[in-house]
């Protein structure tokens, strides 16, 4: 009988130490959370095709723009900011990329798009940046351009697409005259951008040129330079 006390002894306290380290292992405080993490909104990808419409107005390098809800680059009726006035009279989109804050980003065409040319440039657009716009000068022109003023593209879903037309549209910041040195596209090779502004000053849709063809005289310009709306053919489709 002692044996068996002194051995019942030792096992009972042995018993007690386990059943506490079982009952510490179920803790209400030790459980899996089966909630998975959120999935971080990945940013959204868009192609955009260019077509050229018009006759013989080559169009300058695209500035593609990823601009927030708040910022226009032009307003029908306003003076046209600087860096419009340089593109819509040189082509020079560079203007645009130092407006921080309005803009996210610049993507620039490869270059000139001929008459009848398309090209298709891609934009990402974070979750800051919810509207792309467009613009390209005409560049047989002494101060035309067309483009997107603010295109919203947070509808779009994966797959979805759309087609806009667009109107040429005068910057206001240089006289149409047509004259020889004025005109920067091949029809002149003359002077793009001049600060000195001698127009309406305030951004407007175009006349249209009038060419030594039909008239003016002192033109540089013929008819086939004429151009009528739209100028361009948008197509968006969101990739991702």
């Amino acid at each position: 009988m002692t044996n068996l006390t002194q051995s019942t002894g030792k096992i009972l306290p042995m018993l007690a130490v386990a059943g506490g380290l079982l009952l510490a292992g179920c803790s209400d405080n030790d459980h899996s959370d089966s909630t998975p993490p959120p999935t971080p909104a990945l940013d959204k990808m868009f192609t955009i095709t260019l077509t050229n419409l018009t006759a013989n107005q080559p169009m300058s390098p695209i500035a593609l723009l990823a601009i927030d809800k708040d910022y226009y680059p032009w307003q029908i009726g306003e003076m046209a900011s600087d860096a419009l006035e340089k593109l819509a009279e040189s082509g020079d989109n560079s203007g645009f990329a130092a407006q921080a804050g309005s803009i996210a980003s610049l993507t620039t065409g490869e270059g000139i798009l001929a008459p009848g040319a398309s090209e298709t440039l891609t934009v990402t657009l974070a979750q800051d940046a919810t509207s792309v716009a467009v613009l390209t000068m005409l560049v047989n022109t002494n101060d035309a351009f067309s483009g997107l003023n603010h295109l919203n593209l947070d509808a779009m879903n994966v797959g979805d697409t759309q087609q806009k037309l667009t109107a040429v549209y005068d910057a206001g910041t240089e006289a149409n005259n047509e004259l020889k040195g004025t005109i920067p596209g091949p029809a002149d090779g003359g002077e793009g951008f001049n600060a000195d502004r001698d127009d309406v000053n305030r951004v407007h849709l175009h006349p249209g040129v009038i060419s030594h063809d039909d008239g003016l005289m002192d033109s540089v310009l013929n008819a086939s330079h004429r151009f009528d709306n739209p100028a361009l053919r948008i197509t968006l489709e969101r990739t991702r």
